[in-house]
């Protein structure tokens, strides 16, 4: 049984700045070969809780396990990778060409805290599903006070 890395950590990697994100999709919705760096595309992904659990499942067609991975906190989940372009062969050429490829990465904020010792993570027909148990909200500690 093969699986998938998962890295534990209290911080992510820097997030690129929002505005340098912001002017590469504006141009490159003009001219998909635009990019102010290496190619990238942003995989399709849904989030949902439970009552105990958050699930994320990320459509990642393509990309081998071995090219992914994943980290989280206790806030944050980070899946990124990459996925190789498919060559249409010597002979070939495009007539159409939608699906992207290059690096990928997605930071997404989780709506409630979660242990980062409970998580489970499947690779099944291209979906990638990450279960992570939600922290218990109402549990109190009891703090003393000393005098000083």
């Amino acid at each position: 049984m093969e699986y998938i890395k998962i890295k534990f950590g209290n911080e992510l990697n820097a997030i690129n700045s929002r505005f340098e994100t912001t002017l590469e999709h504006m141009f490159r919705s003009m001219n998909k070969g635009f990019s102010l760096c290496s190619p990238s595309w942003t995989p399709p992904m849904d989030i949902y809780e439970t009552q105990d659990t958050i699930i994320i499942r990320a459509d990642m067609a393509g990309v081998k396990k071995e090219d992914m991975e994943v980290e989280i906190n206790a806030k944050a989940v980070r899946i990124f990778g990459k996925r190789s372009e498919i060559s249409p062969g010597q002979n070939g050429t495009y007539r159409l060409a939608e699906i992207q490829y290059g690096e990928f990465e997605r930071i997404l904020f989780l709506p409630a805290p979660v242990d980062t010792e409970i998580v489970n993570a499947t690779y099944l027909n291209g979906f990638l599903q990450i279960t992570l148990a939600k922290l218990p909200m109402d549990v109190t500690h009891k703090i003393p006070i000393s005098d000083e």
